[in-house]
């Protein structure tokens, strides 16, 4: 019991520091304002037969909900192989717009088809998540061309239910993870997020997140006419807020409050 309450301890001054590293970061560069990411969710848990899905409507702005520029469509369908490994087969729409000039239509749009694996392990109130995801990327630019590319990702995510063992009815609970973006043709690591927030399912149905992500990109050293660029990182802070609808199922066991993002 000793052990399990330190462990618990450990984790939610890690969730906290997390927390205080991002706020500290925004603080940091008052030329990037923070921005906002608004995710509404829709999800079918597998049922008897293990077929599940879900369909996700997704819209980001540069300011704090406003200055809107970016919005994500997608949809896909899942099969659980068992309670802890779970296939999926899903695509989407994506499109980014110049948020001072929305009228003249996006920057550019792509359409995305993605395959992923999830292994899931439940440690007594620990709970991981691990996401393998490869996606093929078609983009059309307003320039009008069509360049293609190929993706990696890997996620690692962790929840703590606060109030009881699992995740179910009347649970609040805290959710942090990490994912890294790898591209085959460079930069090779191209992205990295890392969230941390605080969660509450109110039923089978209703879920609602709130939390803080910090999205980085990487652009790879170059050298030219004599002349080294090393790596350059840019980062951006977000207050995301998310809310899931779950279809309700006869079955009622516990689902991770993941992200499909």
């Amino acid at each position: 019991m000793i052990r399990r309450s330190l462990a618990f301890c450990l984790v939610i001054s890690f969730f906290i520091g997390t927390i205080s590293r991002t706020l500290a970061q925004t603080s940091l560069t008052p030329a990037t304002p923070l921005g906002s990411w608004l995710i509404a969710t829709v999800q079918l848990p597998a049922g008897d037969k293990k077929w599940g899905g879900f369909a996700e409507l997704q819209a980001r702005s540069n300011g704090t909900f406003s200055q809107y520029f970016y919005n994500e469509l997608k949809a896909g369908v899942s099969y659980d192989l068992d309670k802890n490994f779970s296939l999926m087969v899903a695509g989407g729409r994506y499109a980014t717009y110049d948020y001072q000039d929305l009228s003249a239509g996006p920057l550019n749009t792509e359409k995305r088809i993605w395959e992923q694996l999830i292994i899931n392990q439940y440690l007594t109130r620990l709970k991981f998540e691990h996401r393998y995801r490869i996606e093929q990327r078609w983009f059309t630019y307003r320039d009008g061309t069509t360049p293609y590319r190929n993706r990696v990702r890997y996620r690692l995510n962790m929840f703590v239910p606060l109030n009881n063992r699992t995740i179910t009815d009347k649970t609040a609970f805290l959710s942090l993870y990490d994912e890294i973006f790898v591209n085959p043709l460079g930069p090779t690591f191209e992205r990295n997020r890392l969230y941390a927030g605080v969660g509450y399912q109110f039923d089978q149905r209703w879920i609602i997140q709130l939390g803080l992500i910090n999205q980085t990109n990487y652009n790879p050293a170059t050298f030219e006419s004599g002349v080294f660029t090393p790596q350059l990182a840019t980062g951006k802070n977000n207050i995301v807020v998310g809310l899931t609808y779950r279809l309700k199922r006869s079955k009622n066991s516990e689902k991770l409050p993941s992200q499909p993002d």
